[in-house]
């Protein structure tokens, strides 16, 4: 059988890129040989992982303040968590696929500009419906995020850096998570006081002005000027990401594409589901949907968990606020020590992913949380100091074999595999399917935890992560090293 070689012309705007690193003194493989410019849109792009990072995980420290002053039920509670998810999964194909109509950089100010009027929001609210309503939009900034940041990353930047660069964007992630707990930790420990929790989004809203502001002063992504006939547009963007003078000569040559321009909003989407993407788009969102299922599960009721296994002393002879931010700050303590894995993991995978490739590091990561996750679940049938250790070394795999594989790589996955004009719409797609996920595990996993209790639910995590091994191999895609415009 004959195979089709795949032959890619010169003069592409990715063939300018690619030519920085090519012809860089260094040439090693590890090399990143990049204009200050493209650095620039890499770590603006950055900071979306991080808030939402800090933002999402820091609601598991503010709750039980927001449950004090505003009085909330259980059912409440529920909502007021998933409403940040709920909102990310709207954004990412509502907002985060308007990048294809659009263009990525508009979308880009736009997302930060909303997160930070709804941090001043959710810092000054009064009621009940306030937090919900600025929480939610505080997820539809975040939500447009994941397919903005990822295109404006990997449509600016060299074949060979793509998978370091993204998935090093995407762990900023997890510095956020460790960020937003020491936030909680320093906050309640020197503001004795039930407003604590304004001054957490207070000290968020402070950068995402600033990053508002910086996203104005980088170019558009040529690649998707040139997707809208702007060819003339398209070629001084290239100069301006490369440092090119306006004056030198850039031709550049179109690669011959099958996709038909689109009509609308909802033309991409359907697009999605024909036969020739079917495969990507269930590869793109299946096990992004099973692994946000442990990912926020345990990332968001860490505290929770350790709070009913291991029932950490309470502070007594006091009222029920200092009790409550005693508690917190106990339990945040051994939840930040926990997630420090979460960096450890998502550094292996920035190393591994291009000579491992995306799906096998998928693959084994998935494998990897189920045992993680057996280990916690054996742990809650256990007494004494052996309870601890296999606990904490249940969540610590987890977390450690969750941001090597599939937490990482399914982010990853979901920007590459569509072509350019849909781009944006398959990775918001796969992002909102995954934060319908999320959405569930927020809503469900306090009722679960005390109608089934820690060991069932965990049980089911297990379970859960096998199955998103066996889809990932099922309809695996290899995309490491390839050429963006090939996809």
């Amino acid at each position: 059988m004959n195979q089709k070689i795949e032959i890619q012309p010169q003069n592409t705007i990715q063939s300018y890129i690619d030519e920085i690193s090519i012809n860089s003194p260094v040439t090693s493989k590890y090399s990143m040989s990049m204009t200050r410019v493209q650095w620039r849109i890499w770590l603006l792009a950055t900071f979306g992982k991080f808030f939402e990072g800090m933002i999402v995980f820091m609601m598991g420290l503010t709750l039980p303040l927001l449950t004090l002053q505003f009085h909330l039920t259980e059912l409440q509670k529920g909502i007021i968590s998933s409403s940040i998810l709920f909102g990310i999964l709207i954004g990412a194909s509502a907002l985060g696929g308007l990048s294809d109509l659009y263009g990525r950089k508009k979308m880009f100010i736009i997302e930060m500009a909303l997160l930070s009027i709804c941090l001043i929001g959710m810092a000054t609210s009064q009621s009940y419906l306030s937090l919900l309503v600025f929480n939610f939009g505080i997820g539809l900034a975040l939500g447009c995020d994941y397919p903005t940041a990822h295109l404006m990353i990997s449509e600016s930047i060299p074949s060979k850096n793509r998978g370091k660069l993204v998935l090093g964007a995407f762990a900023f992630q997890s510095v956020g998570v460790l960020f937003g707990i020491l936030t909680g930790i320093f906050v309640l420990t020197y503001v004795n006081d039930i407003n604590a929790w304004r001054l957490m989004y207070i000290i968020a809203l402070i950068p995402s002005l600033a990053i508002t502001i910086a996203r104005f002063f980088i170019p558009e992504s040529a690649h998707w000027l040139l997707s809208k006939n702007r060819k003339a547009d398209a070629e001084i963007s290239l100069k301006r990401l490369l440092r090119r003078s306006q004056q030198s000569s850039m031709p550049i040559v179109e690669v011959p594409c099958d996709e038909v321009e689109l009509t609308s909003w909802l033309h991409g989407y359907k697009r999605l589901f024909k036969e020739k993407y079917r495969a990507k788009t269930i590869l793109a969102s299946v096990p992004w949907f099973i692994q946000d299922l442990g990912t926020y599960g345990i990332g968001i009721f860490t505290p929770v968990i350790l709070a009913s296994v291991l029932d950490p002393h309470k502070a007594t002879g006091g009222d029920a606020l200092h009790n409550t931010i005693a508690n917190t700050i106990y339990l945040a303590k051994g939840t930040a020590v926990i997630d420090c894995l979460l960096i450890v993991g998502v550094i292996c995978a920035i190393i591994f992913s291009e000579s491992i490739g995306r799906m096998r590091l998928q693959i084994y990561g998935f494998i990897g949380c189920a045992v993680g996750l057996l280990c916690a679940a054996v742990s809650v049938k256990m007494h004494g100091d052996y309870q601890i250790y296999l606990l904490f070394l249940g969540f610590m795999l987890f977390n450690f074999m969750n941001n090597l594989g599939p937490n990482a790589q399914t982010y990853l996955i979901s920007g590459e595999v569509f072509p350019v004009k849909i781009r944006a719409k398959g990775a918001g797609f796969a992002a909102s399917v995954a934060k319908f996920g999320a959405i569930l595990t927020a809503f469900l996993f306090p009722i679960l935890l005390h109608g089934i209790g820690v060991f069932t639910l965990l049980l089911c995590l297990v379970v859960t992560s096998l199955l998103g091994a066996w889809v990932t191999h099922k309809y695996r895609f290899e995309t490491s090293g390839r050429n963006i415009e090939s996809m």
